[in-house]
């Protein structure tokens, strides 16, 4: 799916600002609220943000189920001569129902991939009304996975004590705060009425020239011209055809840390006919696993880096610019080139800068949730639900796959593909979930990127089952909290642990690996003569601890820290306080101490050639 942009033949409105809100009572559907203006209990929401952080009621805060929005809009005599009109939506969490003057005219599950329809005239009048329907609600068949329960504040047997009953409904969708709303920007966009669909960019280096094959869908059968331009703003190639191979001499590489970008024009014409431009950003770069290692045009890399959350205060997960530009710079601070977009896709807008600054990704989809046990593995205890039987995400979970990678395909910066995140890899039923998804992953790619899965420790850990899955991917990818839920104060001790682990991993797959999460829960200030859980001075030697097993182990290909920052967690539960505490930066953005225990790490530690 392009990314809407402004050329001589497309025009680009944004819809963002302040939105009409309101919350569903169970029969807004039911009562009309599409059909006229939202009325009674109305607010003002900013779009795009998250509205659970922006008005002072828990009400609002703890909402589960259907919100309104509402916006107002006309458009221009000169939009409207325009053949195609579009409206495109960056991302809704997790269901939209989208109606235009009272009518519905599209729906969408999924809370972070974008979806549009086009505007047929006879839809529009002099002022329109736009109103959306979301829907937070999460269940077995959504990605992430979650669910809704009632809790009552009463503890069997204390119905004595006349303790008043509280019942709430709660969305749970692991350690992460559901964040709603209309996330990204909502844009129109035009086309003319023949128009570049798609375009599809795979390159390669060849001795010392660069190669972009590259792959045009258009509406018409016409004639397509491509240019490529340097940074200079020169022309430096040209090829004509849907389909052909574009050679660059001495072409300039895209390299973490040293991202260069040629602009690609496709132009689409009729004879001498202009019909439709669109400019695709490309990264002359290739990626590759073999013989353990991870390459990046041809050298191998070591990842240093973060999981990461779009989370940030007041905003949620709305699309933030200011605090993307601030992360990027504290990760370029602190000697990182990569980070994962956990737990679902990050919006284009983050895409398109790790491209600018060259940011390495490990692109995941929201498969994460996916174990009705999870809290069992950390007990040891066997469990007779079977996770593949309750759960009902493959539908879910192959659109999201189809779209992320529809999206993302030719962003330079992603290098590899997530299909999930601490999954029930260790239970019956996982490869046969798997393979299939796997194998889709795979054959849409183009450019052909490795595949990996994200696991987490369980009981028992060396299943047959966990191993069929791990053969099919090509990185192995590991979350461990040795020294914090495992040997929890006891970090000394879990170098040894850690490193037979990974002996045994190899030993099975002979595949590179790496650490996606490791984290100890840290208050920011809290210091201590000796090293104790939840101070800056155990987080420091948490790290340390860690450093000096990944350096122990030849096809370890990369760290990445859970997480780069504080983040919001779910309300109802005492083990957070005020939120997952196990960021090297505070939610604000300032530094902990082990911050600079990672940038004297890391700054030791050369993107390429680390582990020869």
């Amino acid at each position: 799916m392009l990314y809407p942009i402004m050329t001589t033949t497309r025009n680009l409105i944004d819809l963002s600002g302040v939105w009409r809100f309101k919350l569903d009572d169970g029969k807004g559907i039911e009562n009309g609220y599409f059909k006229d203006r939202l009325y009674g209990k109305v607010y003002n929401m900013p779009v795009p943000s998250s509205f659970n952080d922006l008005i002072e009621d828990k009400e609002v805060r703890e909402h589960v189920g259907a919100v309104w929005y509402e916006k107002e809009f006309e458009l221009s005599k000169g939009i409207l001569n325009e053949d195609r009109v579009v409206l495109r939506f960056g991302s809704v969490t997790h269901k939209a129902v989208v109606f235009l003057n009272g009518k519905e005219i599209c729906r969408n599950k999924g809370g972070f991939l974008p979806f549009e329809v086009v505007l047929e005239k006879d839809m529009l009048v002099n002022r329109n009304r736009l109103t959306i329907l979301v829907d937070n609600t999460l269940d077995n068949t959504t990605l992430p996975v979650g669910g809704v329960k009632e809790l009552d504040n009463v503890s069997k047997g204390l119905e004595e004590l006349m303790i008043p009953k509280v019942k709430r409904h709660i969305a749970y969708c692991v350690d992460f705060f559901n964040y709603s709303g209309i996330h990204r920007p909502v844009k129109i966009y035009t086309t003319p009425k023949e128009f570049i669909k798609d375009i599809t960019l795979i390159t390669d280096i060849v001795e010392e020239k660069g190669i972009i094959d590259y792959s045009v869908q258009a509406s018409f059968d016409g004639d397509v011209f491509v240019e490529v331009i340097d940074k200079e703003g020169k022309n430096i190639a040209t090829a004509t055809g849907k389909n052909n191979r574009i050679e660059i001499e001495n072409a300039k590489l895209w390299e973490p840390g040293a991202a260069y970008l040629y602009e690609i024009k496709v132009t689409l014409k009729d004879g001498d006919k202009i019909l439709d431009v669109y400019y695709e950003k490309c990264g002359v770069r290739t990626v590759k696993v073999e013989a353990g290692k991870f390459l990046i045009n041809g050298k191998p890399f070591y990842f240093k880096g973060f999981g990461k959350h779009e989370d940030s205060n007041s905003n949620g997960r709305g699309l933030n610019e200011v605090i993307n530009r601030k992360d990027f710079s504290l990760m370029k601070w602190i000697g990182a080139n990569s980070f994962r977009t956990s737990h679902y896709p990050y919006s284009e807008e983050i895409m398109r800068l790790a491209d600018e600054e060259g940011i390495v990704v490990i692109d995941e989809v929201p498969a994460v949730g996916l174990h009705v046990n999870f809290m069992n593995t950390y007990m040891g205890i066997k469990s007779s639900q079977s996770t593949w039987e309750v759960l009902k995400t493959k539908e879910q979970h192959e659109k999201d796959i189809r779209e992320l990678i529809k999206r993302d395909k030719n962003h330079p910066c992603v290098v590899m593909w997530c299909v999930a995140n601490e999954t029930a890899l260790e239970e019956e039923g996982s490869y046969a979930y798997f393979k299939p998804i796997i194998d889709l992953a795979r054959g849409l790619d183009a450019q052909k990127r490795p595949i990996t899965l994200v696991s987490h420790i369980a009981y028992p850990l060396n299943t047959e089952e966990a191993h069929k899955v791990c053969a099919e991917l090509d990185v192995l990818c590991f979350n461990r909290y040795y020294g914090w839920y495992w040997g929890v104060g006891e970090v000394e001790l879990v170098e040894g642990v850690i490193v037979k682990e990974l002996e045994m991993w190899w030993e099975h797959h002979k595949k590179p690996m790496m650490y996606t999460e490791f984290g100890a829960d840290t208050v920011n200030g809290l210091k201590e003569t000796t090293p104790v859980i939840y101070s800056e001075d155990y987080q420091q030697l948490y790290y340390e601890v860690h450093g000096r097993a990944f350096d122990k182990m030849e096809y370890f290909i990369g760290e990445q820290v859970w997480n780069f920052a504080d983040f919001a967690t779910r309300y109802d539960s005492i083990m957070r306080v005020g939120g997952n505490k196990k960021g090297i930066f505070t939610r604000e953005r300032k530094p902990k101490m082990a911050a600079y225990t990672l940038k004297k790490r890391w700054e030791q530690i050369p993107d390429f050639n680390y582990k020869k």
